[in-house]
C-alpha cells in the first residue's frame, strides 16, 4: 500500500476548481511513497507534501482560499484552492481511509 491509494475514488465535491487538480497533483506526487504504520504519521506526510505543492502550511494559515496558476484549467474559480475544504473534509476524509486500511 502507498499513501496515494488513499486517494481513490475522488470525492464528488469539491470547494473550489483548483480542489481536484491538487488532490490529482497530490496523489501523484505522493505515489511512490509506502504508507506509514499510523495515522499520525500518514497526516503529517499528507501535510508536508501539501506544503510543498501549495507553498503554504494548510495548519498554520487561517486564510480560506489561495490562487495558484498550477492548478488553473478554467472556468470562473479556476486555480483556487479550498483551505476551508481542505482542512475540514479532505484532509478528514483521507485520514478516515488511512484508519480504515490500517487497521484492516
Amino acid at each position: 500500500m502507498t499513501i496515494a491509494d488513499l486517494f481513490d475514488p475522488e470525492p464528488e465535491h469539491w470547494g473550489l476548481r483548483g480542489d481536484p487538480y491538487l488532490w490529482r497533483a497530490l496523489r501523484g506526487h505522493l505515489s511512490d511513497a509506502d504508507a506509514p504504520t499510523s495515522v499520525d504519521e500518514v497526516v503529517s506526510r499528507l501535510h508536508t507534501a501539501f506544503g510543498e505543492l501549495v507553498g503554504l502550511d494548510l495548519a498554520r494559515d487561517r486564510r480560506s482560499s489561495v490562487y495558484r496558476a498550477q492548478y488553473a484549467h478554467g472556468g470562473m474559480s479556476s486555480g483556487m484552492i479550498s483551505l476551508d475544504t481542505w482542512r475540514e473534509r479532505l484532509m478528514p476524509l483521507l485520514a478516515e481511509r488511512a484508519r480504515t486500511l490500517l487497521e484492516a
